[in-house]
């Protein structure tokens, strides 16, 4: 596929897209063209019933098969308009120029207001102190959200100021070209000194609220290839248990990633409620999840340098780390 990026963007098919279907089609490349927006299959469904996606110019239904050549345009409405407060929460500010911020975002702290967090959020914060500075691609309640974090993980957050830098920015986490590096605790001894974990995720079909390895034959429309690379940096053993300080760097960026890939392989991350298992008796204490987004690298979407920034993991982190070594 050829992928046109605009507000509104078109998308035209090849050889190898004929006779998939048009909704399916359109998660795909929906997907490699605005990662951030995350829209789902229903999502898709919903706007080809809208008129918000079209081929060739003309309304289909979702079960259209895709021909050679077609032209998919997709026009995303404007988000309804919700009143974000700003609040005066501080800022770690990494690094900051006209078009972008990175920022380093601390534990314990939602990227952007949803269903039971409208305020607090590091999007609360950013309203605050940027204001209208921030790209409006995300709407209303993401205004200059590039990617996320989840509340529990520390480290650096890239923010855009202006479309372009978040047009750019998005490009590249799509097309992988942007690098991500995390520092985490692992329970047990793992294997080997570094390794790759590639296969497939999406929502956990017991329980939506979590997200599962799949199998390839999952027919999930939430399923995404995953894949996330590791190396050890020192295996630790204290009051009898072992534990394993890692660098995590993804590929991919799919939800909890790095969380249910090392639950995957019997190795949870310290401190995390959702997929690990509970600090053995007479653990130091922990006050959240032992994950910390240490570096991000990308292309500066005007002059073309390569740029990375850094964050240390957390004092309560190292604090551990110096405990239990």
């Amino acid at each position: 596929m050829n992928i046109n990026l605009n507000d509104n963007f078109t998308i035209t098919t090849e050889a190898y897209d004929i006779g998939e279907r048009a909704d399916v089609f359109a998660v795909s490349a929906i997907s490699t063209s605005r990662p951030e927006l995350n829209l789902t299959r229903s999502a898709v469904q919903r706007l080809i019933e809208n008129g918000d996606i079209l081929i060739n110019d003309n309304v289909i239904k979702s079960n259209y098969k895709i021909r050679g050549n077609d032209v998919m345009s997709v026009s995303l409405p404007a988000p309804a308009e919700l009143d974000i407060p700003a609040e005066n929460i501080p800022l770690e500010i990494v690094y900051e120029n006209n078009g972008m911020l990175i920022i380093n975002k601390p534990r314990g702290i939602v990227v952007h207001p949803a269903p039971g967090h409208y305020t607090g959020t590091i999007v609360n914060a950013l309203m605050f102190h940027f204001g209208s500075e921030l790209s409006g691609i995300n709407g209303a309640l993401r205004p200059g959200i590039i990617h996320r974090l989840d509340m529990d993980t520390s480290g650096v957050l890239a923010i855009a100021k202006n479309d372009f830098f978040h047009q750019s920015l998005s490009l590249q986490l799509a097309t992988r070209e942007m690098s991500r590096k995390y520092k985490t605790l692992l329970h047990g001894n793992i294997k080997d000194d570094e390794g790759e974990i590639s296969n497939f995720m999406g929502r956990n079909p017991h329980d939506r609220k979590k997200m599962a390895v799949l199998s390839p034959s999952d027919r999930s429309e939430s399923k995404r290839s995953a894949t996330t690379r590791y190396r050890v940096i020192s295996r630790l053993f204290y009051k009898n248990k072992s534990y394993t300080f890692i660098e995590a760097s993804l590929v991919t960026g799919r939800t909890h990633q790095i969380r249910v890939h090392m639950a995957h392989i019997g190795h949870p991350v310290v401190g995390d409620v959702v997929y690990g298992i509970p600090a053995p008796s007479g653990f130091p204490r922990l006050e959240g999840q032992l994950l910390h987004a240490e570096t991000i690298g990308f292309t500066h979407p005007e002059t073309g340098e390569k740029m990375s920034f850094s964050a240390p993991i957390p004092n309560d982190f190292s604090r551990i780390i110096e405990i239990i070594s």
